[in-house]
């Protein structure tokens, strides 16, 4: 294995590494049910999670009328106590189904076992820490990882950069050796903030909403686990280079 030190390769979790969407959808829908809406569709639940669970079931409880369309929920004084209520049911109900249909994408795991050779992994997720890491030790993939943090830990949830930030310190990593892997919008903008290169997973549900206006092309696109892989030999030579000229 080869030097690690000072490089760090952060993966978002739904869309980047795992196909979580219908897990994530049937949990929607038997909320919604439960509280007399009408279903929605898989592929409309997908392209509502990123920001969080409770952002996910705020969105899904709107878009079946059960929350009027007003203002964001924090400037809604009657909506924030029905989805403080909402996201404490829709949690039990995600958790009996987390592991029902989610699986790694193609190629994710040897993508991962590759990319230990290069640099410190992490996940970064927006998804609560409990579920994440029952998700990853499920899948076996949780072995591949250093570090993981999820969106209901003491850090802020992205597109913050604080939470990278820290990974980027513990492994002794800077802008120019950090690569942040994800599906969405919301990871671009954490890149961004956070100054580090960016890889898009195209074949991310997150993706398929990521206003293309967005990319600067400095951005790298993969469409599956085996380009992800040549990205990160990629970006592990180009790092060794500068540490070298350095």
């Amino acid at each position: 294995m080869g030097d690690l030190r000072g490089r760090l390769i952060a993966f978002d979790l739904d869309g980047t590494l795992i196909d979580s969407r219908r897990d994530l959808a049937d949990a929607a829908n038997a909320l919604i049910v439960e509280l007399g809406g009408r279903p929605l569709p898989e592929d409309a639940i997908g392209r509502m999670v990123g920001e969080g669970a409770s952002v996910l079931v705020e969105r899904a409880l709107r878009a079946s009328g059960l929350l009027p369309e007003r203002t964001a929920v924090a400037e809604d004084e009657e909506a924030v106590p029905a989805v403080s209520r909402a996201l404490e049911r829709f949690l039990v109900l995600y958790d009996e189904r987390l592991l029902n249909h989610t699986r790694a994408y193609p190629g994710i795991p040897e993508a991962l076992a590759a990319a230990r050779r290069h640099g410190r992994l992490a996940v970064l997720t927006n998804k609560p820490q409990r579920a994440t890491e029952r998700i990853l030790d499920g899948l076996g993939i949780r072995s591949l990882l250093d570090e993981v943090i999820g969106g209901d830990t003491s850090w802020p949830r992205k597109p913050d950069p604080s939470s990278l930030r820290h990974l980027m310190a513990r492994a002794g990593a800077d802008s120019s050796s950090t690569l942040l892997v994800g599906d969405s919008a919301i990871d671009h903008e954490t890149a961004r903030r956070a100054g580090v290169r960016c890889c898009l997973a195209a074949y991310g549900f997150g993706y398929e909403t990521f206003p293309r206006e967005r990319l600067t092309g400095t951005e790298i696109v993969v469409g599956n686990g085996r380009e992800l892989s040549e990205v990160v030999n990629r970006f592990a030579a180009e790092t060794a280079v500068r540490r070298t000229a350095g």
